[in-house]
């Protein structure tokens, strides 16, 4: 597996997909939120959680851990966010996993890289695209450290889980995490990271 930094350049490029939508299609609960896919949704929508908890998201367990998910509609199985027209309704706001894809992330002592996820789509003749430019965020450095340390408050949750071997305290686990990272609502007129790292605080008070 080759990984790349979000400087390299790698045939990800999809024509502005040319009207396709496999990939907005029969994803099941794959598409996992977190709490800068929040902050997005809530921008584009102007709804809270509780609000996208009724038509939008749903709740996921993977790995031990309740985490929210973009919801299929049942009589289609495509998001919700799936225009009529096949285009995303949000795509300027769109979660990080539909960003990436067809990349996927890989997190080790090197810090935060990308690898290609070979015939994941299904367009041919790709072009060579920068991974940042890509991913299309504001702020790439910063929107990279806060997926690292996302990703490694999870796997420490997980982790402790696992150690503790108790329904009652992966129940208190995960009521925390809807609690701190995801139930209140963001100040969508500020800034994400910085109160991402207010909320990060709470956590490592509050989980000892």
């Amino acid at each position: 597996m080759i990984l790349y930094d979000g400087n390299d350049m790698v045939k990800i490029g999809c024509h502005d997909c040319e009207g396709c939508s496999s990939c907005c299609r029969g994803m099941g609960q794959s598409i996992l939120l977190d709490p800068g896919d929040l902050f997005w949704l809530q921008q584009a929508t102007g709804q809270s959680f509780a609000q996208l908890m009724q038509e939008k998201i749903e709740l996921n367990v993977e790995d031990g851990l309740i985490l929210p998910a973009v919801k299929m509609r049942e009589d289609t199985d495509c998001c919700g966010f799936l225009t009529a027209e096949g285009r995303c309704g949000i795509h300027a706001f769109r979660p990080g996993l539909c960003r990436l894809f067809p990349l996927g992330r890989n997190y080790d002592e090197n810090g935060l890289r990308y690898f290609v996820l070979e015939d994941a789509c299904t367009v041919r003749n790709r072009t060579k695209v920068k991974i940042r430019k890509w991913l299309g965020v504001a702020e790439p450095a910063r929107y990279e450290a806060f997926l690292t340390t996302w990703h490694d408050l999870r796997r420490e949750a997980r982790d402790r889980i696992a150690e503790q071997r108790s329904d009652e305290f992966a129940r208190q686990i995960n009521v925390k995490l809807l609690e701190i990272f995801y139930r209140p609502v963001y100040d969508t007129a500020g800034d994400f990271y910085e109160q991402f790292a207010e909320r990060m605080a709470r956590w490592r008070a509050e989980i000892k």
